[in-house]
């Protein structure tokens, strides 16, 4: 018998579009995965919570793998704390689909608090193990907010400290969030794995700069590029006033921002960014690209010069190891994940947050110098192939294969392979 397992990602669902307020690297994370494990003969059911009723209520994503859209409060998008008060509703949605197929899960594995507190609900009921995976965490996150508006809500840190207590298993994405969730959490260490997050290094992969830059109909012009969520905790605040320094002295640096909802006006932040743009007057050097699908991304990672990643706070940096793994230096902040997963100074640099003048001098310095820019980039690629999917994979088969003593007694024979 298969290993079969309960994936929930109950507020974004995998196969939505990236860029956009509620989608993310937690997005990439959760269809890679799940595909990967599919490849390897696990049986997965990803669940996540209907935003739509015009989309299906099942959607293949592989082999093994399928993404189930059950109803859990208005089928709309709505904030994540909103959410929380729905919670009863997915979880009994979920278990009315288990029981009309007659299928049994070995595990749950939750990610994001949400989740979480939906595992905690299914395994009251299924007596089955729960392996969670937080993605960002409410703590560091409110020590990064710049406004009482960016401040995470008390249910969030009540319901994390919950489930770190609770959970069978926790997998941390870096050394940076083990640290946190020792510390600001109280887990227990010996419940906590470590496994990087992964890069797909046949989609993102080097490519030609020129080709590329013809293809987007870019000029000669330094790229930089700037890719993700367009939130505050992003940090493009601090790299646009990089940028108004940089034409100040008399560089021209041309910046794309990919991201941000293609079909809804701009959201409150958008307004403050474009603003903010007419004031350093950059209107004819900045560009708001809009959303791109993924296989789209390693053309804008091609034809930059440097991705810059000035986020105020990042789990892992997602971003920053696509732009690796496509040969871009990457200058990024020294915060949370991005400490581990960009190497200071070998596949990329690390400036303080929220520093214009030392993003703008990193910016400048690597911008004029090609040779570094090929070295760094050739240094991201092999840092890159270190992270492929299928590594990720196999790290969280052995995590599942550890939650033996608990799960049922087929789980060690479904162990994953090559």
């Amino acid at each position: 018998m298969n290993l079969r397992v309960a994936m929930l990602s109950l507020h974004t669902c995998p196969l939505a579009a990236l860029g956009a307020k509620e989608t993310g690297g937690m997005n990439v994370y959760v269809r890679e995965l799940s595909r990967e494990l599919g490849r390897m003969g696990v049986e997965v059911d990803v669940f996540t919570r209907s935003q739509n009723r015009a989309i299906p209520r099942v959607v293949g994503m592989g082999p093994r793998v399928q993404v189930i859209h059950l109803p859990a409060g208005p089928e709309a998008p709505l904030a994540r704390p909103q959410i929380h008060a729905h919670l009863d509703e997915f979880v009994d949605g979920l278990e009315t689909w288990r029981l009309t197929r007659g299928v049994e899960y070995d595990l749950i594995h939750a990610h994001y608090w949400l989740s979480g507190v939906a595992a905690l609900r299914l395994r009251d009921r299924w007596a089955v193990p729960i392996l969670q995976m937080f993605h960002t965490l409410g703590r560091p996150k409110n020590r990064a907010a710049r406004s009482v508006a960016e401040l995470e809500p008390a249910v969030r840190l009540r319901e994390e400290t919950r489930i770190v207590g609770a959970a069978d298993r926790i997998v941390a994405a870096n050394d940076v969030e083990r640290a946190e969730l020792l510390r600001a959490y109280g887990a227990r260490a010996p419940r906590i794995a470590t496994i990087p997050c992964g890069v797909d290094t046949e989609l993102f992969a080097p490519g030609d700069q020129a080709a590329a830059r013809r293809q987007l109909g870019l000029d000669a012009r330094p790229v930089l590029l700037w890719v993700g969520r367009l939130a505050p905790i992003k940090g493009l605040d601090t790299l646009l006033d990089a940028v108004g320094r940089l034409h100040a002295a008399g560089t021209d640096p041309r910046l794309l921002i990919v991201g941000g909802d293609a079909d809804d006006p701009p959201n409150g932040h958008e307004t403050t960014l474009r603003a903010q743009i007419r004031r350093l007057r950059l209107d004819g050097a900045v560009s708001f690209v809009g959303p791109q699908p993924q296989e789209r991304l390693p053309t804008y990672y091609a034809a930059a010069d440097v991705t810059v990643v000035p986020s105020y706070y990042e789990s892992f940096g997602m971003v920053a190891l696509e732009a690796m793994a496509c040969g871009s230096p990457v200058i990024a902040s020294r915060v949370g994940g991005l400490v581990t997963t960009v190497r200071d100074g070998v596949t990329g640099f690390l400036v303080p947050e929220s520093d214009v003048a030392a993003l703008a001098e990193r910016i400048a310095a690597l911008v004029a110098d090609p040779d570094l820019r090929w070295r760094i980039g050739r240094e991201g690629v092999r840092w890159a192939a270190q992270h492929r999917w299928p590594c990720v994979a196999e790290a969280v088969c052995r995590e599942y294969a550890s939650l033996e003593p608990i799960a049922t007694p087929h789980l060690a024979a479904a162990r994953c392979h090559e």
